[in-house]
């Protein structure tokens, strides 16, 4: 993917790989395996520097990865 506003800051790059993850927070949820903290990447397609962004996370994805786990 290729954006007019992005450049890689390592390597002045202008392509760039869009991905999301997502970990447990706290005692209870590494217990219960629920996975409650989201995150977008954003990462450089030629020397894969990656950025990452905190997103929001619903309470129903929050249920539906619990169920699914």
């Amino acid at each position: 993917m290729e954006h007019e506003n992005y450049k890689c800051p390592k390597c002045g790059n202008k392509t760039f790989e869009v991905d999301e993850f997502r970990a447990t927070g706290g005692i209870w949820t590494k217990l219960l395996d629920i996975q409650n903290k989201r995150f977008t990447t954003v990462s450089c397609s030629k020397c894969h520097f990656t950025e990452i962004y905190k997103t929001n996370s619903s309470a129903i994805g929050n249920i539906f990865d619990f169920f699914t786990s």
